[in-house]
């Protein structure tokens, strides 16, 4: 290989970016300056494709609460618990289970917050939720659904990869490799984070996996740069940076032509979105330029990192055609170790900074005619025991991880309203009713997104790969859809 090509080929977009000192030719901003849409040339990995059949969602908005919530201090109401608070816990029920933490025979947990009914079909929620009690009429509420994993990080990769180890595609890739994104100048793919770290998982809940690329998620974050290393250097103007790419296209189309190597077009495509977001990104993450009201509404506040921030800026990003949203809220994990991460105490507070912005969320999508449109799903990568953790004798109240049955709720494109799907038998231990895979979530989306889970594919290692995985089973969830 001539090493000149291999000298391109290893070189990262960041050393290319801080040290090319080759000149550039200038392009027309007008497009960027503009809010609307630019429709990519036709062959470009993200030009909007067709979709498989009529898709109801043109959009996904996902709210992931990493560490994985209580159901039954927030959606599913267990009065048998509170009959049997802090009694020990049959010893069938936890008979060759096997537990995170718990040791020996483990004592119930009843929920120490009150539970009201809401909405036409009386959907129970937790008095930690106020403002989401409002919106119980715009959401299905699906207390039956289970997992494979009860540990953080190959849990959360399950959830949004369909697989519990590193090197798969999440969701997010596999929509926008499906059907591309219809705003060039954004990712069709972006994560936010808040709650002070990453998921437990890592960056590889929003990695591509053996997908070029050009589709894994695009981090932003707030402040003066929101995408790390898209803001041209000292000394480079966009005139200039416009003729280095250029250049750089020429030998990398050369380097196309000689060794045929698919990741090279990625490069050149994220080379150019690079150029095009200077524009676009700071436009879209300065949520200050939204009306006060809506601001209030949301209760975020411009210039900091938060839920709420994130929540508004997910409405934004859809707003202009980004494709596929990912949020990831950090602080979940309610072991009742001390009053830093108990159901007393740190519950509340992580209730607080969530419930009034997604809330309003799904209210301002629907007041703009954007929920039809667009769908909304929430949840964490397990469920929590039905019995006190109690670890090293601790006396805070907390609950351990437990895959065999979770809380989830989905709202928007497709979806029907006001429903309540599965249920848990009376101690919330195992599923009684309906029972709902991560596949078969993941399934359901890829349905809503105009996507046959089935078919739709991507070969690798000889196999047609899936989101769903190989085997037959995983099946999507008519009976919440209208």
């Amino acid at each position: 290989m001539d090493p000149r090509l291999e000298n391109i080929r290893t070189s990262t977009r960041r050393h290319f970016l801080k040290k090319c000192p080759l000149s550039l030719g200038a392009i027309a901003m007008a497009d960027f300056a503009s809010n609307k849409a630019t429709a990519a040339p036709s062959g470009a990995p993200l030009a909007v494709k067709k979709p498989m059949h009529t898709a109801k969602a043109k959009a996904v908005i996902y709210l992931h609460m990493s560490g994985s919530p209580p159901q039954q201090d927030l959606f599913d109401f267990k009065p048998k618990l509170l009959e049997y608070h802090l009694k020990p816990c049959p010893e069938e029920l936890i008979k060759g289970e096997r537990f995170a933490f718990i040791k020996g025979r483990p004592v119930l947990l009843g929920s120490p917050h009150k539970f009201t009914q809401h909405g036409k079909n009386g959907t129970w929620i937790s008095e930690l939720l106020p403002n989401f009690q409002n919106a119980a009429d715009l959401v299905t509420v699906i207390r039956s659904m289970y997992t494979k994993e009860f540990n953080h990080a190959p849990a959360e990769l399950f959830v949004h990869t369909g697989e519990n180890r590193p090197g798969y595609p999440a969701i997010g890739s596999w929509v926008t490799y499906g059907l591309g994104s219809p705003n060039q100048n954004l990712p069709g793919f972006v994560v936010l984070v808040s709650g002070g770290t990453d998921p437990t998982a890592g960056k590889s809940v929003w990695g591509s996996g053996f997908l070029p690329s050009v589709y894994q998620g695009v981090q932003c974050r707030s402040g003066a740069e929101p995408i790390f290393f898209v803001n041209n250097p000292a000394g480079m103007n966009s005139i200039l940076r416009r003729k280095s790419l250029d250049s750089l296209k020429e030998l990398n189309e050369i380097e196309l032509q000689k060794l045929g190597d698919p990741e090279t077009i990625t490069r050149i495509e994220q080379y150019e979105l690079a150029f095009r977001m200077q524009t676009a990104v700071p436009d879209v993450m300065d949520i200050s330029r939204e009306p006060k009201k809506i601001i209030e509404e949301y209760g975020a506040t411009p210039g900091t990192n938060s839920f709420a921030n994130n929540c508004l800026l997910a409405r934004r990003m859809i707003e202009r055609g980004t494709r596929y949203v990912q949020l990831f809220d950090w602080g979940w994990d309610t072991h009742g170790t001390s009053a830093g991460d108990d159901i007393v105490n740190a519950l509340p507070r992580k209730c607080k900074e969530t419930d009034r912005p997604m809330t309003a969320l799904l209210l301002d999508l629907e007041r703009r005619g954007m929920l039809d449109e667009t769908l909304v799903v929430w949840g964490g990568e397990f469920g929590r025991t039905s019995m006190n953790e109690a670890r090293g004798g601790s006396k805070f109240l907390g609950r351990d991880h437990h895959p065999h049955c979770f809380t989830t709720w989905m709202a928007g494109a497709g979806i029907k309203r006001g429903f309540n799907y599965g249920s848990t038998d009376e101690l919330g231990w195992n599923i009684a009713e309906n029972k709902v895979g991560v596949h078969d979530l993941q399934a359901t989306i890829l349905h809503l997104m105009g996507l046959d889970p089935e078919t739709f594919s991507y070969p690798y290692q000889g196999l047609n790969a899936r989101l769903i995985g190989p085997a037959e089973g995983p099946k999507i969830l008519d009976k919440i859809l209208v």
